[in-house]
């Protein structure tokens, strides 16, 4: 009788070799894929149905598809140059050198990021390079769905006007000359990073940066027909309510995958993000009944975004009642920004910020992170920050200090994207227009895709004979002109 083969069990599922190495963590691998799937639900299917949905009926198709190419574009960008620009070997303190992630022996190994090793002034070690226990595929993959998700943030504010293809050449430049340059600069070991800025999951690398740069771009594309600005109900506010929904629960993983394990600190973050945003949303409804006597559910959104966007830079490093406190602010802030400033600072009303990104992400965004340097607790800051003995304003010793970081933070990444992203739109218009032409602005979907959101029969579908019932070769009695594009009529 053969004797039975010295490993029965597939290799996949050994201990110490193979696809399970002494250093995976199965727990912490676990819990960082699942982040990163909330996260890309974010963006697909969250941002495309609440795209799609807030918009106006003509502009369905457009919006929800703008979201669904940038998150295409930027994952195959991501895993060809720009991954390691981000996290990998510094080429300027504030940019990683470009290469790419597809390799099976870069892979598959113990996921690092090489740069984030932290030393003394006097050369000794302070905080080790973080490794976390499951593979560089795990990293790669975590940190390509945040860069999706904030190309598809800055596109709300150039939805119902901006040239398609311009979009398709955006994307991938602004992900390589912005994107990356936060990302290395704030978490990949750039100098805003050992230098002790707080941004826990984005606040500024993902919420100021798109904000500022939807605003910039908003500017350069310029605004939507006069009409469009004037009038642009959602065309369905319940499959907004349904988007708006699935980027809320997927916050879960936006924040509470930042510290690279299932610990105790993603629980403090996820807890109080939802905290936050319940409170934002709740302050910004009774101030719209307060002063406008209507609670608006595009506001309660709008409320929600501004509590999610603003705890995120302290999501895993603030208490319980800080992060209602910043709730109370998102929901007071923003919406201030929003409803009062935007109708009276001519700036604000002579560009054209379709979903008001900028008030929802970059103002947000900054208030985050200004009270995270206020709020920070020491014994938070110990469980995630690089630089020991981090702590916010109101617990003394450095945290005055604190605060004035947090402002230079925010501000290198204003000045960056207002500078790169006007580059980068400038460098397209020469070779194609940002906006798109006047009969495609009048008509929208059906002229820019040959596609409507909701194409039923006597409302935007061709009437097809050989797909109904009835059908005849008889047709006589068919309209002598027929309509064509978004006016199509039996």
């Amino acid at each position: 009788m053969a004797a039975s083969p010295p490993n029965p069990v597939p290799v996949a599922y050994q201990g110490g070799a193979g696809a399970v190495p002494v250093w995976l963590n199965k727990g912490d691998n676990a819990w960082q894929m699942i982040s990163a799937t909330l996260v890309g639900l974010q963006s697909v299917p969250g941002l495309v149905i609440l795209y799609g949905s807030i918009v106006k009926k003509k502009w369905a198709v457009n919006s929800a598809f703008m979201a669904l190419y940038a998150f295409a574009a930027v994952v195959i960008c991501w895993v060809t140059w720009a991954y390691r620009m981000s996290f990998g070997e510094e080429l300027l303190p504030f940019w990683g050198r470009a290469g790419p992630a597809l390799g099976q022996k870069f892979l598959i190994k113990q996921a690092a990021l090489p740069k984030t090793a932290h030393y003394y002034s006097n050369g000794e070690l302070e905080t080790a390079e973080a490794t976390p226990w499951y593979p560089m595929a795990t990293m790669v993959w975590f940190q390509c769905v945040f860069a999706g998700i904030t190309v598809i943030l800055l596109g709300g504010s150039v939805l119902g006007r901006m040239n398609f293809k311009a979009w398709m050449m955006f994307v991938p430049l602004w992900l390589t000359f912005s994107y990356t340059v936060g990302a290395f600069s704030l978490w990949g070991g750039g100098f805003l990073f050992h230098w002790g800025v707080m941004d826990y999951s984005g606040g500024y690398v993902i919420h100021l940066s798109s904000g500022i740069a939807g605003f910039t771009t908003a500017f350069w594309v310029g605004p939507r027909l006069k009409r469009d600005r004037e009038r642009f109900p959602p065309n369905n506010v319940l499959l907004m309510l349904a988007g708006a929904g699935l980027l809320w629960m997927g916050w879960a993983g936006f924040n509470g995958g930042d510290p690279y394990a299932a610990n105790i600190d993603s629980s403090m973050a996820v807890l109080n993000t939802n905290i936050c945003a319940a409170t934002s949303l709740l302050v910004w409804t009774w101030l719209d009944v307060i002063f406008f006597n209507k609670p608006s559910v595009i506001g309660a959104v709008q409320g929600m975004i501004t509590g999610l966007v603003c705890i995120t830079p302290g999501a895993g490093l603030v208490q319980g009642w800080a992060a209602i406190a910043m709730g109370v602010m998102s929901g007071s802030v923003p919406w201030f920004s929003m409803m009062i400033l935007d109708k009276r600072w001519k700036l604000f009303s002579s560009i054209d910020d379709t979903l008001g990104v900028f008030h929802t992400h970059a103002v947000a965004g900054l208030l985050g992170g200004m009270l995270t340097g206020l709020f920070a607790e020491p014994e938070l800051c110990a469980l995630f920050l690089p630089v020991t003995n981090s702590r916010g304003g109101v617990y003394g010793g450095s945290g005055g200090v604190q605060l004035g970081k947090q402002l230079v933070g925010g501000l290198f990444i204003i000045g960056w994207n207002l500078v790169v992203t006007s580059i980068i739109c400038i460098a397209i218009g020469l070779l194609i227009p940002l906006r798109m032409p006047e009969k495609e602005l009048l008509i929208g979907d059906d002229a820019v895709h040959g596609e409507e959101a909701y194409a039923l029969w006597g409302d935007g579908e061709k009437y097809d004979f050989t797909k109904h019932e009835g059908y005849s070769e008889d047709t006589s009695n068919l309209h002598p002109n027929p309509s064509i594009g978004a006016t199509q009529v039996v």
